[in-house]
């Protein structure tokens, strides 16, 4: 099939333009974004990104789990769509571009082909799939794991945040639950745009990350109880501190991660401590253990070693330990011909380029297992992300925006 010429190239201004605007809604206390999942604020971006999409000449449609879905016709009515998209929601403390860039580069292509008069034979989908990040309802990438029949449907609907909120009563609250059954869909292709998240992009000078595979991951939420006390006057070995036990289990997580290099990583993000006073021996610990490999022999093993070495660690200490796996996906490999398509539109585009394994988890992950997948990485500073700090480039948001839109119009066919 022709790949559109090399000139053909988004708009940087009107894209910048548009992160910024989203970015408005709502904001972080220090210059990023605070739009979790299924609040009002997350309500509010999704109104403004189907009245974008809406204005570009789009359908937008929603499934029952409140993925939208902006659909924009090819001449072919009955060939199979090529979606584009990712996330608008985000971390407490997230950064303006983390799953945004990606919604909005899809709608700059669609923008772009409709100042140039360009058609294709395919539809074109641009997408916001529901709960990514995973930070107020666990697990990440809900929605789209639904939809891949990986997660299902009733059992996300039942989520809890931390105050108790059912994920399918906020979503009813905000407005945004679809009719359209989830995964009914068939798709061509997908391709997501996604800042890099980490470091190495921007160190080695390179302008796009041609990503070969996704990182599995296992979320593991661990529970060590011991006993509240006095700490002033308990006696040193008579204490059952479950402090101590996370303590010592942190240092054994990096040690496991360290054990499997290179390309595994493990830490402790989320600790919960009870009763969590000045003056009292922690009782009860709950915190959860993030390990993440691109070889699946690695993921297993490490998952392995941490409940094998940590009930020791807890009844060393006086304390019991508790485990449960509650984030999941197996490493991905992403679409081999899709890939080739990545490379090709940034040589056409003269834009430096590198293979790179994605060390997030993506919705993309999930999607690779019900259709052809790929996905497209542009540097961020320091590769800072997950923080309200998080910064790019109109440049790189630019390129970025280029070589998808060239991947994904060489996928729809472009119609002459």
């Amino acid at each position: 099939m022709a790949a559109p010429a090399a000139n053909v190239k988004a708009d940087p201004d009107r894209l910048w333009d548009s992160l910024m605007e989203m970015a408005r809604i709502g904001p972080g206390v220090a210059g990023g974004n605070n739009r979790q999942t299924l609040t009002d604020a997350d309500a509010e971006g999704r109104a403004l990104f189907k009245a974008w999409c809406e204005a570009a000449g789009g359908t937008v449609k929603v499934d029952r789990l409140g993925t939208m879905f902006a659909e924009f016709p090819g001449t072919d009515p009955e060939a199979l769509p090529v979606y584009v998209g990712s996330h608008l929601d985000t971390q407490p403390t997230g950064g303006k571009y983390d799953g945004v860039l990606g919604v909005l580069a899809g709608l700059e292509i669609i923008r772009t082909m409709r100042d140039l008069g360009i058609r294709t034979r395919r539809t074109i989908v641009v997408t916001n799939w529901t709960n990514e990040e995973g930070t107020r309802f666990a697990p990440a990438m809900l929605a789209s794991g639904v939809f891949a029949g990986v997660l299902d449907e009733a059992w996300a609907n039942d989520r809890r945040d931390a105050q108790g909120l059912r994920f399918g009563d906020e979503l009813d609250r905000i407005g945004w639950r679809g009719d359209e059954p989830v995964g009914a869909r068939k798709m061509h292709a997908f391709f997501e745009l996604h800042i890099e998240q980490g470091p190495i992009l921007e160190a080695e000078g390179k302008d796009i990350g041609v990503v070969t595979h996704g990182q599995g991951l296992r979320w593991i939420e661990c529970r060590v109880t011991g006993k509240g006390q006095h700490t002033g006057s308990t006696p040193m070995p008579m204490r059952r501190n479950a402090g101590r036990a996370l303590a010592q289990i942190t240092e054994t997580v990096h040690a496991i991660a360290m054990k499997y290099q290179p390309n595994a990583v493990g830490a402790i993000g989320h600790i919960d401590v009870w009763p969590n006073s000045r003056n009292i021996i922690p009782e009860r610990v709950v915190f959860t253990v993030d390990f993440r490999s691109h070889k699946l022999p690695v993921l297993e093993a490490m998952a392995t070693e941490l409940q094998a070495v940590a009930p020791r660690i807890a009844e060393a200490v006086g304390c019991s330990f508790a485990a449960e796996v509650v984030g999941f996906f197996d490493p991905p490999a992403f679409d081999p011909a899709l890939v080739d398509s990545v490379r090709r539109a940034a040589e056409r585009l003269g834009y430096s380029h590198m293979d790179i394994v994605s060390g997030a988890g993506h919705d993309a992950c999930w999607i690779n297992r019900v259709a052809p997948t790929v996905m497209i990485m542009c540097p961020c500073k320091d590769g800072l992300s997950h923080n309200e700090a998080e910064e790019i480039t109109k440049d790189w948001a630019a390129k970025g925006t280029d070589v998808l839109m060239h991947a994904v119009l060489e996928a729809a066919e472009v119609v002459t």
